[in-house]
C-alpha cells in the first residue's frame, strides 16, 4: 500500500479512528501504454516536465525543502490528499524534490508513491540491468527490458503517473553532487558503504538533507531514517486540535480546570492549551499555557492565585507545538540501535534482525550474492560470521539461521507494504507533518512460513530464471504452482483493488489457467480525475473508462499470463442471478476493495453462506485497518460492529448548545418536530377513530400537548 493511505471517496474526518464500517478506500501503483507512447532514452539523464532539478541553497524551508516554480495545487487531482495533510504541508512538499536509489520492487514502489503525492522533482537511479527475476516485484519491467539498466527501463512508466513532477533518471554512481541537488534521498539495495558516503554528504549539506535507508530481504525488512540534527515536525499527529468546554477553574498555585462530563479533554502531560470566553478570570483569556493531566476531565495549569475569581463559561482549545527532533548519524545511530516495536510479541526479534543485516553487508563484501535460498551450508557460514561479527549479540541462532535461508528472495507484497511505510516518511520529511520513525524500523513476516519447513530444500528453491524466482527463493516451486491455480474474486477496482490486483499479478495468483486458475474483478465505477492520484493503474486518458475493465488491462500488462476477467455488476441481491451458486463454489476466497458498508456486509454474508476466505481492508487518511477472516477459525467480517456514535444529551441541546454538531442537531430535531411528527399526528387523529382514547392514555402532560398539535394545525 501506499503511504497516505487516502480516502476513496466522499467526505471524511481527519478525527476519527479507522472504523471498519466507514467508506473507506486506500492507494496504489502503475499502468502501461499511453495512446502515443514515447521512446526510452537510455543513456545519461532524462526530464520530464518543465523546470530543473532543485538547488538546496535559495528559498530552503527548515526542512530542507526548496521554492520550486510557483504553481497553484490542483485541486481535482489532490483533492484527498489535501483532506488530509493540509494546504500548507502539501505547497511544502510541491517545493521538494527526491533522490530514489536503487529500483528493485522496493524502490519502484517508493518512487511510484512519492511521484504520486504531488512533490516537484524525482530522480530515478539505478546502476544494474534488469534480470527475469526482477519482474517479480517491479512492476515497471517487462520482459523485452532484460538487459536494460533499471532506471531507463523504469522511466517512461513512471513519468506517466504525475505530468506535475518533474522527471529525470541517472545511470551512474551516486555523487556528491548529485544527492546535493535534492532535498530527500532514499537509498535501497545499497551497501554499507555507500549508506555511510551518502549519510556524509547529506549531513554536510546546508540544510541537512533528510536520508532514509530500506530494504526488504524475503520476510524481512529494514528502514532507517535520518532527516538531520535540528528536524522541525510542524506538526506531531495531524489531528484536529482539542477542544473543551470549562465547568470550573480553581484560583491557586496549581489551579484545576475541570470540563463538563459528556466528554474526556484527550489531553495529555506537556499540551499547551488556549483559553477563550472565560468570564470572570478574564485574565486567562488568550493565555497559552502548559497543562498536567490529572483525569479524564480535570488537568492545572499552574499559579491564578492572582486572577479574578472564575465565573463560568469558558473554552479550552489545544495549541499545536512545533517539535524539534534530533537525529543521530548512522555510524552512531548503529552503535546505539532503538528500534520503533511494530510487534511487542516479537520483543527481541529488531535487535536480531539488526544484527543479520550486518552480517550481510559484510558478506556481500566477500561474497557475489547473498547466501543461497534453504542452503543449509551457506546458512551455517552466515551464521559463523554473525558470531565472529557480533558475538553475543547472536542470541537466537536459529534466528539467524532462517535470515539466511530466505534474504536472497524478494517479495511483492512486503515490497508494495514497506514502499508505502518509507514514502510516507519522505512525505514527512518533505512537509514537516507527522513525526517520522525514529530512527530505526526492523519487521519480519515469518508467520507466512509453514510451520513444516522440510519441503523446502535447495533443490526446491532453485531459481529458475523466471519472473517468480524471487517468490520461490522463500516458498518453494510447489507453493508457486498452487498460487497460480487458485481461484479468486476481487470486489472493487479502486486504490485498495488497484494494490491488490497488481500483488495478485506479480506474485503469479490465478495466473495458470491451464490448471484452472482465475482472477474476477468486478466494479460498476467509472475513473474520474480525482482518482489518478491514488488508483495507480489508471492515466488520464482512461478517464470515463470503465475501472475494472482498464486494470485488468494493466496488470496484464505487468505479467502477460494475468489474464483476469473483469466485469461492471455491483454485488448485491439484484445481481445474484449472476454472482450465482456456479460462480461462487469454485472460488478460493474473496478480496474486499469496497467503499461502503452495505457492500462489506453483503460480501460477508455470501463468504459465510459458501464457507470462502474473506480479505477486508480499507483506509482513512494515514489510518488503515485490515481483517483476515478464515471460515470456522476466525469470526466474520459482520460479528463485531462499530460502537455507536455518541449520542448528544437532550438536556445539553435544550440548555447549553455548546458545538456545531450541537446547532445541527437542535435544527435536525426543530425540523422533524414541525415537518414531520406534528402533520403525522393531525393525519392520525383524522385517520385513527381510537385516536383520543390513546391519546388521553399517554402520561404526564403529552396528552395536552398532542391535542394542542392538532388543534394548531387542523383548527386555527
Amino acid at each position: 500500500m501506499s503511504l497516505v493511505d487516502l480516502q476513496e471517496d466522499g467526505q471524511i474526518s481527519s478525527t476519527s479512528p479507522p472504523t471498519k464500517k466507514r467508506k473507506l478506500g486506500g492507494l496504489e501503483c502503475g499502468l502501461e501504454n499511453s495512446p502515443t507512447p514515447t521512446s526510452l532514452a537510455h543513456h545519461g539523464s532524462e526530464k520530464n516536465g518543465n523546470g530543473t532539478m532543485a538547488q538546496n541553497g535559495n528559498g530552503v524551508t527548515s526542512n530542507g525543502t526548496e521554492n520550486g516554480a510557483d504553481k497553484g495545487i490542483d485541486e481535482g487531482l489532490y483533492s484527498r490528499q489535501l483532506f488530509v495533510l493540509g494546504k500548507e504541508a502539501m505547497e511544502r512538499m510541491a517545493r521538494s524534490s527526491v533522490l530514489v536509489s536503487g529500483l528493485k520492487g522496493l524502490g519502484i514502489e517508493v518512487a511510484k508513491n512519492v511521484i504520486l503525492s504531488g512533490v516537484k522533482s524525482v530522480t530515478l537511479h539505478d546502476t544494474e540491468t534488469v534480470t527475469m527475476a526482477d519482474l517479480g516485484a517491479q512492476f515497471f519491467l517487462r520482459e523485452s527490458d532484460v538487459g536494460t539498466n533499471r532506471a531507463v527501463a523504469s522511466y517512461q512508466r513512471a513519468a506517466e503517473l504525475n505530468s506535475y513532477v518533474s522527471m529525470r533518471h541517472e545511470t551512474g554512481q551516486l555523487t556528491e553532487e548529485m544527492v546535493k541537488e535534492h532535498s530527500v534521498v532514499v537509498l535501497t539495495n545499497s551497501s554499507m558503504e555507500e549508506q555511510m558516503k551518502v549519510n556524509e554528504w547529506c549531513r554536510s549539506a546546508s540544510p541537512s538533507i533528510a536520508m532514509i535507508v530500506a530494504d526488504v530481504r524475503g520476510l524481512y525488512a529494514q528502514i532507517f531514517t535520518d532527516f538531520g540534527p535540528k528536524f522541525t515536525v510542524v506538526d506531531t499527529t495531524g489531528e484536529t486540535p482539542i477542544t473543551a468546554m470549562i465547568a470550573s477553574i480553581t484560583k491557586e498555585e496549581n489551579a484545576v480546570v475541570t470540563t463538563l462530563d459528556e466528554a474526556r479533554h484527550g489531553l495529555e502531560d506537556g499540551d499547551v492549551v488556549m483559553f477563550t470566553e472565560v468570564l470572570g478570570m478574564v485574565e486567562l483569556n488568550s493565555k497559552e499555557l502548559p497543562v498536567k493531566v490529572l483525569g479524564p476531565y480535570t488537568f492545572s495549569i499552574g499559579d491564578t492565585t492572582s486572577f479574578n475569581n472564575y465565573e463560568r463559561g469558558g473554552v479550552v482549545l489545544q495549541v499545536k507545538q512545533p517539535k524539534v527532533v534530533s537525529f543521530k548519524p548512522l555510524p552512531t545511530a548503529l552503535k546505539e540501535m532503538e528500534p520503533v516495536y511494530t510487534d511487542f510479541a516479537k520483543f527481541m526479534s529488531p535487535q536480531l534482525i539488526h544484527v543479520c543485516y550486518q552480517t550481510l553487508h559484510s558478506w556481500n563484501s566477500s561474497h557475489s550474492s547473498p547466501p543461497k535460498p534453504w542452503s543449509a551450508s551457506d546458512a551455517a557460514e552466515f551464521l559463523a560470521l554473525a558470531k565472529e561479527k557480533h558475538g553475543e549479540e547472536v542470541s537466537d541462532e536459529d534466528f539467524i539461521t532462517q535470515f539466511a535461508k530466505v534474504c536472497a528472495g524478494e517479495l511483492s507484497p512486503m515490497c508494495a507494504a514497506m514502499g508505502g511505510v518509507v514514502a510516507q516518511e519522505v512525505m514527512k520529511a518533505c512537509s514537516g507533518k507527522f513525526m517520522p520513525i525514529f530512527q530505526w524500523l526492523y519487521f519480519d513476516a515469518l508467520e507466512c512460513l509453514p510451520v513444516d519447513c522440510a519441503g523446502l530444500t535447495e533443490e526446491n528453491c532453485a531459481p529458475g530464471n523466471t519472473r517468480y524466482d524471487g517468490q520461490v527463493a522463500v516458498f518453494g516451486k510447489e507453493f508457486q504452482k498452487k498460487l497460480g491455480t487458485q481461484k479468486w474474486f476481487v470486489v472493487g477496482a479502486g486504490a485498495i483493488g488497484c494494490e491488490l490486483l497488481k500483488n495478485f499479478a506479480l506474485m503469479g495468483l490465478g495466473c495458470d489457467q491451464a490448471g484452472g486458475g482465475n482472477i474476477t474483478v468486478t466494479d460498476m465505477d467509472m475513473i474520474e480525475r480525482s482518482n489518478l492520484n491514488r488508483q495507480f493503474l489508471f492515466r488520464t486518458w482512461d478517464i470515463n473508462k470503465h475501472k475494472a475493465v482498464t486494470a485488468v488491462a494493466a496488470v496484464q500488462a505487468m505479467n502477460p499470463d494475468a489474464k483476469y476477467r473483469s466485469m461492471e455488476l455491483r454485488v448485491g441481491q439484484e445481481t445474484e442471478n449472476d454472482y450465482n451458486d456456479d460462480f461462487f463454489e469454485p472460488l478460493d476466497g474473496v478480496a474486499n476493495a469496497l467503499d461502503n458498508v452495505e457492500a462489506r456486509t453483503y460480501m460477508d454474508r455470501r463468504c459465510v453462506y459458501y464457507n470462502k476466505p474473506l480479505l477486508e481492508s480499507g483506509t482513512l487518511g494515514t489510518k488503515g485497518n485490515t481483517q483476515v477472516v478464515i471460515p470456522k477459525v476466525t469470526e466474520s467480517y459482520s460479528s463485531s460492529q462499530d460502537p455507536p456514535e455518541k449520542s448528544i444529551p437532550i438536556c445539553t441541546l435544550k440548555n447549553f448548545p455548546n458545538a456545531i454538531e450541537h446547532t445541527l442537531q437542535w435544527a435536525r430535531d426543530m425540523f422533524e418536530g414541525q415537518f414531520t411528527q406534528a402533520p403525522l399526528t393531525a393525519s392520525q387523529y383524522i385517520e385513527e377513530p381510537q385516536f383520543k382514547e390513546k391519546t388521553l392514555a399517554l402520561p404526564g402532560a403529552q396528552p395536552l400537548d398532542t391535542l394542542q398539535t392538532v388543534l394548531r394545525l387542523l383548527v386555527k
